[in-house]
């Protein structure tokens, strides 16, 4: 087979694997946004709440996600070698894992609840609420856990649509039930922005029965008792820790941005937000096609169809720079008029279209760099994805952007925030160099070499 830069036929695959999967993303964004709009109803501290509990939220389920998507490419290389027999198991051994999971990070977020109640500075009605988010929401982890396997079981089947459903019903689930918990609907107790986290619990658990829903629909016998078999379930964390480490990475250094710039003001913080805000937004686009990504090289490489895997990611590649030339061309010429979406503030706009600039010039490397790990997810290849991430956010954004934004000691005078984003643009572009690199000696690998290492 010959290996193409761009096949019409594929991009039509990929595009059918990713809008469900963007959709879904939206839903459960939508939901974050209406936990703020609705505690910030209740009172300013109840909002603070949330977005405090938040940060310590995402960054830790960010990591149990990260586990369980190691049984995505797994599936489709199963199913790409036509072992269709064999694809159960991974569910079955994924759901004893996302509950060894959901009670490690149960632990976690418990400690993490005590924490803030002790933590100087903080006003003690701000400390209350945040704690009793984490103590609620936690309960919502095993549900949010078994979700995660069964959505990463049925992608790596190329259905995408269970959770674009899942996600949407939790979406209409979640916003009666926050005003139900938070002003106290219907006899229940006034939980203020407690009860955002009471009414994420019950939609962990709802979006879980989804799909178990659409598992039992689709593959009848994939759900069925089986024991913990050791050794497939550290298979798939072996595969999945280095990948959930590189999210974790990510996130953590963009969490360590915001406390570096702090002392710059609270406009500045302001303005920050918001564009990072606006880019989290963007990120959407390349994360759903990087999932479409994963599937189709992973398939592929199941199949022992090595030109096939590389024709898939060259033209995810090409869709990915489409759309970054798309969204940075309406960062740029709409960067006046988004931040009016978020503020009236006339200093937070001005910074935030200034920092808009910034935010279109790197959409081409992130996009190149996410669906090129999610290539690399394909090969199972994510000890290089960990890496690629220390190196490229640890490594250089985090201390080229504290040089640049705060010291002196590569400029005559700090640039304050806009150092940092110089430095996310230079961290970006190094991962997207890096995730090439890699793949390119990949793809320079025979058959058995590439069996070997999937299989392993």
């Amino acid at each position: 087979m010959k290996v193409r830069w761009f096949q019409a036929a594929e991009a039509r695959r990929l595009f059918t694997l990713a809008l469900p999967v963007f959709l879904a993303q939206i839903a459960q964004t939508s939901m974050g946004f209406v936990d703020t709009v609705v505690a910030g109803k209740a009172s300013p501290t109840d909002m603070a709440s949330v977005a405090v509990a938040s940060s310590f939220w995402m960054p830790t389920m960010l990591f149990g996600q990260g586990m369980l998507m190691a049984i995505t490419p797994l599936v489709a290389q199963t199913l790409g070698a036509d072992s269709r027999g064999a694809v159960g198991r991974f569910l079955r051994q994924g759901a004893w894992l996302a509950l060894f999971i959901a009670a490690l990070l149960m632990a976690v977020i418990y400690g993490i609840s005590l924490g803030v109640l002790h933590m100087d500075r903080v006003e003690p009605d701000l400390a209350r609420l945040t704690s009793g988010y984490l103590q609620a929401i936690m309960w919502g982890l095993p549900g949010l856990m078994l979700y995660c396997a069964q959505r990463a079981f049925l992608e790596g089947h190329g259905r995408t649509r269970p959770a674009m459903l899942a996600g949407f019903i939790g979406l209409g689930v979640n916003i009666p039930l926050n005003f139900v918990f938070v002003f106290g609907w219907l006899g229940a107790p006034a939980l203020g922005g407690v009860g955002c986290g009471v009414a994420s619990a019950v939609v962990c658990w709802v979006m879980s029965f989804v799909m178990f829903l659409s598992v039992r629909r689709f593959k009848p016998r994939a759900w069925r008792f089986e024991a913990l078999q050791l050794s497939l379930a550290l298979r798939i964390a072996r595969i999945g820790l280095p990948g959930a480490f590189a999210m974790l990475v990510e996130t953590l250094s963009f969490a360590i941005i915001a406390v570096l710039i702090a002392p710059l003001g609270t406009a500045v913080v302001a303005g920050h937000q918001v564009a990072m805000n606006v880019s989290g937004l963007v990120f959407m686009l390349p994360l759903s096609l990087g999932v479409a990504t994963t599937i189709r090289v992973g398939g592929n490489l199941g199949e022992g169809d090595l030109a096939g895997a590389r024709t898939a990611r060259r033209t995810a590649l090409c869709l990915a720079l489409g759309m970054a030339a798309l969204t940075a061309s309406v960062l740029l010429f709409g960067r006046r008029y988004i931040p009016l979406v978020y503020t009236d503030d006339a200093a937070v706009i001005a910074l935030a279209s200034m920092l808009l600039v910034y935010d279109a010039i790197y959409q081409f490397s992130d996009a190149t760099q996410v669906v090129s790990m999610a290539a690399l997810r394909g090969y199972n290849d994510t000890r290089a994805i960990f890496g690629i991430a220390f190196i490229s956010y640890w490594l250089i954004s985090l201390p080229l952007g504290y040089g640049l934004g705060l010291t002196s000691w590569i400029l005559p005078r700090p640039l304050g925030v806009v150092g940092f984003w110089i430095a996310i643009i230079f961290g970006l572009t190094c991962a997207a160099f890096l995730v090439l690199w890699r793949l390119a000696r990949l793809e320079r690998l025979p058959l058995e070499a590439v069996r070997a290492k999937i299989n392993k």
